[in-house]
């Protein structure tokens, strides 16, 4: 029986999550309180000790595949590299010689300008949204792009909206925090709260419009960087209550693929790390993703499943 293929892709990108090791002392995925992962996962969460034989978590409701995040280069993955290889689907850390970031360097941005998701999207004749409500979208300064995330410069390399606050006050724009605290400090206490469901469900609609949308969350690498394990298991807290209303929020023929470009958040020494990635898949053509073997393969799965 042929594989039922999805409408539309949703692609949440989640800095700074990797597996590792099921220590309480040093894993937030241990230690938070996640029912959300663990209703998709079968009692399960993105743990070392977790996965099965082949590097997965196949249940009813969703695929967790373990994805390498190291793509055969020596040395600890990096942003840079990482979000371009998880984007195009290359391998940019062999491609740029090196793991490189925070930012996307110089030598790989016409790369993936090219052959990131939402240009490939918009010239295969979809339509492509980058969900987040960018700061650059409130600057006419271009130099804000001089040392730019993966995200914001595929969307501008795509020609697709970059939005910003007004579009974050009307409900079609989600804060790359999730919910709206930081910018509220930036817009003022008049910008509405919004809770990680609402969130989701605002993301939710605004993925209905488009075959291809992208969203991206920093949040989990910072809370990584800080190497508090309290910080890091309310980030992961804050991850599983948004993801367990937008699984819900989601139409049948949406495929949600979440992951990461690199580890950080599941070992609270703080600091990037060699771990696998999770590759979490829930909805219509889930089981795809359970080919996964590295983040560079992310992206030609959904370009195959949308016959991009």
């Amino acid at each position: 029986m042929p594989q039922s293929r999805p409408s539309r892709v949703l692609l949440v990108f989640l800095d700074g999550v990797g597996i590792g090791p099921a220590d309480p002392a040093r894993n937030a995925f241990v230690r938070a309180e996640l029912p959300s992962f663990r209703h998709l996962l079968g009692g399960r969460v993105p743990v070392a000790d977790d996965l099965d034989a082949d590097g997965r978590i196949v249940t009813a409701r969703a695929v967790l595949a373990a994805a390498d995040a190291t793509l055969g280069v020596e040395g600890t993955p990096q942003s840079g590299t990482g979000q371009t290889a998880l984007l195009t689907g290359r391998n940019a850390a062999a491609e740029y010689g090196r793991h490189f970031g925070p930012w996307v360097p110089t030598g790989l941005r016409e790369m993936l300008a090219e052959h990131n998701l939402l240009t490939r999207a918009v010239h295969g004749g979809a339509r492509a949204v980058f969900a987040n409500a960018n700061p650059v979208a409130e600057q006419a300064d271009p130099r804000i792009f001089r040392r730019p995330a993966a995200p914001p410069l595929a969307a501008k390399a795509a020609g697709v909206q970059i939005r910003g606050l007004p579009e974050l006050y009307a409900g079609d724009a989600i804060a790359s925090s999730i919910t709206n605290e930081r910018w509220r400090a930036h817009a003022g206490p008049d910008l509405p709260e919004v809770t990680p469901q609402e969130a989701a469900r605002r993301l939710a609609r605004i993925a209905e419009r488009a075959e291809v949308t992208l969203f991206a969350h920093y949040d989990t690498d910072y809370a990584g960087h800080r190497g508090a394990l309290e910080g890091a298991v309310a980030a992961l807290e804050r991850v599983d209550a948004f993801l367990g209303a937008l699984v819900e929020a989601l139409t049948d023929d949406t495929l949600l693929v979440v992951s990461s470009d690199h580890g950080n958040v599941e070992d609270a020494t703080g600091g990037h790390t060699t771990n696998p990635v999770p590759v979490l898949a829930a909805g219509t053509g889930r089981e795809r993703m359970a080919r996964v073997r590295d983040i560079a393969g992310v992206a030609p799965v959904i370009f195959d499943l949308l016959g991009i």
